[in-house]
């Protein structure tokens, strides 16, 4: 597995949220009178909204609505020298995030072995949605 950068450590003032059946969903942050929300990757969604901070329970809206399912979608990975490779999440943690590729749909070949790519925690933009 080849190691993109360093992991980081997830801030100690973010207070996790969770949904009913105790899967993790993302994260809060109080910014002045109000929150601002962070996914499982570690990005800011706070402004798919629009926002700035906000309220408590407008911020635990928020990670309900993103849920988990944008983990499974096919991603973008872009490395120093501009090459770019589609790629599946395989794991998301404060630990750091596994990428694997996803040619041609290789990431779920029965048998397959492909290449995996390790990212810090957060992720940074070289990550992205396809």
């Amino acid at each position: 597995m080849q190691s993109l950068r360093s992991d980081a450590v997830l801030p100690l003032d973010w207070i996790e949220h969770r949904r009913a059946d105790g899967e993790l969903l993302g994260w809060m942050a109080a910014d002045g009178e109000g929150f601002r929300v962070f996914d499982l990757l570690g990005r800011e969604r706070t402004s798919t909204r629009g926002d700035d901070a906000m309220d408590w329970l407008a911020a635990e809206e928020l990670l309900d609505e993103l849920g988990i399912a944008y983990l499974a979608d096919r991603w973008t990975l872009r490395f120093a020298d501009g090459v770019e490779r589609p790629v599946r999440i395989a794991e998301a943690s404060t630990r750091g995030i596994t990428v694997v590729a996803d040619e041609y749909g290789a990431a779920s070949a029965v048998g397959g072995d492909p290449e995996r790519f390790r990212l810090p925690f957060p992720v940074t933009d070289e990550l992205r949605p396809r």
